[in-house]
């Protein structure tokens, strides 16, 4: 069968450097760091005191007080996120066949905060059951795309993809393939994350994965640099809207980029740590590639996944010279998670965002925070440290890679 088009017309974001998408490009640009002291939580006696929060963030500056209540703060970073990104897309929804409209979301972990917090008043309440009614509702990760679709009467395929840092890349890989299959004209896609409490950074701090770096707490995530220890958490949301590209051009509707391709592998290697000659990335950039019929010299730029752990920042290097040959040293490569922290299952969203509007601006956002080469890295690749840098970009390529070894990748490219 012919696949039909898929295209992007919206986008929205509410991330540590940024609440809207306007603020967070101007972040990305100039290269700013959203990684600050935890406010989130009295953090004094944890061995991370830094994170990435959602700077002022009030749930009742965009929701309903009594709507907020029954949100976990993924799902209402979720809701702000699609919001944004519906009002950018110009869709008439009260004119929309909700049929032929699905939302397919990511999060890696969901509520980690309302069931933390239960499970806390359960056991200071001398483990006398009295739990909140919305405490299942809140916590389950499927139900930000539940409350998408309600909000908006999508009522096409609807679910929530899981698959740790990778998972927001899974659910636009899905709505990808859904529209292009003709199953749907119409996704919310995306994904959202709001793991910065207690039982996320003592879980992450027990493992040794984020940064202990108190000291430079500012510039803790820093890929790539031999001094990296670890990432920096982050949280937020990313939401694309994407749709077939003749519902796009019969409404007039503004196109961000195209969406010509997608992979998804596994390592089948490590619980947590990456194959170290990056076999899975290989194999996931490889397949994206052959899906969107591209060939590597065709890709301008790269957004990694680049999370500053001391392997990951080895093995993906590696396996971009290995799909990329000689051409790896003539595209620009960056990880702006050196600026967000690691959204987690949110990641591959806010990152597909930074690569789509790095082609509208032909301009790659920096790797920031960037001081001392690690021999262990190919230095003549481009990684685009510390500045930002000017260039025609037609397509780009993001990679997320998540624990348990699962990879995708996504390819944009511009609408010609």
């Amino acid at each position: 069968m012919e696949f039909k088009r898929v295209v992007v017309t919206g986008l929205g974001a509410i991330t540590p450097i940024g609440k809207n998408i306007e603020e967070y490009w101007n972040s990305l640009a100039n290269g700013v760091s959203g990684s600050d002291l935890i406010t989130n939580f009295d953090a004094s006696k944890f061995k991370t005191k830094f994170a990435c929060e959602v700077k002022d963030y009030n749930a009742t500056d965009y929701l309903d007080r009594k709507e907020a209540r029954k949100l976990d703060k993924y799902a209402q970073f979720a809701l702000i996120a699609s919001e944004e990104a519906i009002k950018d897309s110009g869709l008439d929804i009260e004119n929309l066949d909700g049929d032929t409209a699905g939302v397919i979301w990511g999060s890696g972990i969901g509520g980690i905060e309302t069931f933390m917090t239960e499970v806390v008043g359960f056991v200071e309440g001398g483990y006398t059951p009295r739990f909140n009614p919305f405490f299942i509702p809140k916590m389950i990760s499927d139900i930000a795309a539940g409350h998408i679709s309600m909000r908006y009467g999508f009522r096409g395929p609807n679910y929530s993809t899981v698959s740790a840092c990778a998972s927001a890349s899974h659910a636009i890989a899905n709505a990808f393939d859904s529209i292009r299959l003709g199953r749907a004209k119409v996704f919310i896609t995306g994904g959202s994350e709001a793991s910065i409490n207690e039982a996320g950074m003592g879980g992450f701090n027990a493992m040794h994965a984020i940064s202990t770096n108190n000291d430079e707490y500012k510039t803790a995530s820093r890929p790539f640099d031999v001094t990296r220890d670890g990432f920096v958490m982050g949280e937020g949301s990313g939401a694309l809207i994407l749709e077939e590209y003749d519902h796009a051009i019969a409404r007039g509707a503004k196109i961000y980029a195209e969406v010509v391709g997608s992979g998804m592998t596994a390592d089948a290697h490590h619980l947590t740590a990456p194959h170290p000659d990056g076999l899975g990335a290989s194999n996931v950039m490889k397949i994206a590639l052959k899906d969107a019929g591209l060939k590597p010299e065709d890709i301008d730029y790269i957004n990694v996944h680049g999370t500053a752990t001391p392997l990951g920042d080895i093995a993906e290097p590696k396996a971009i010279i290995n799909v990329f040959g000689e051409h790896a040293y003539k595209l620009n490569i960056s990880s702006t998670k050196s600026m967000t922290g690691h959204l987690l299952g949110a990641a591959g969203a806010v990152e597909s965002i930074a690569a789509i509007l790095a082609i509208r601006n032909n301009l790659v956002p920096p790797t920031i925070n960037f001081k001392e080469a690690d021999e262990k890295i190919d230095q003549k690749l481009n990684l685009t440290l510390n500045k930002a840098q000017k260039r025609e970009i037609n397509a780009v390529l993001s990679n997320t890679f998540g624990f348990g070894g699962h990879n995708a990748c996504l390819i944009f490219k511009a609408l010609k």
